[in-house]
């Protein structure tokens, strides 16, 4: 019962005391990363699903006319 107290008692003092946390500008400018790379990985795979889509269409067509 002890080890768990202490490993508690520890997580919290990490959580407080040596964890350094963003500042509200530095999380904004993160979140902004993240969404754009977001739609931007998005853009690609549709992009890629449209051709393929495409090219698998074309392909079939060809072998069964």
């Amino acid at each position: 019962m002890n080890k768990i107290a202490s490993y508690f008692k520890d997580s919290f003092k990490e959580l407080t005391e040596k964890v350094t946390w963003p500042t509200w500008t530095q999380l904004q400018q993160s979140t902004m990363i993240v969404l754009v790379a977001t739609l931007v990985i998005t853009a690609l795979v549709s992009l890629m699903d449209f051709a393929a889509g495409g090219a698998l269409k074309f392909i079939y067509n060809q072998l069964f006319k």
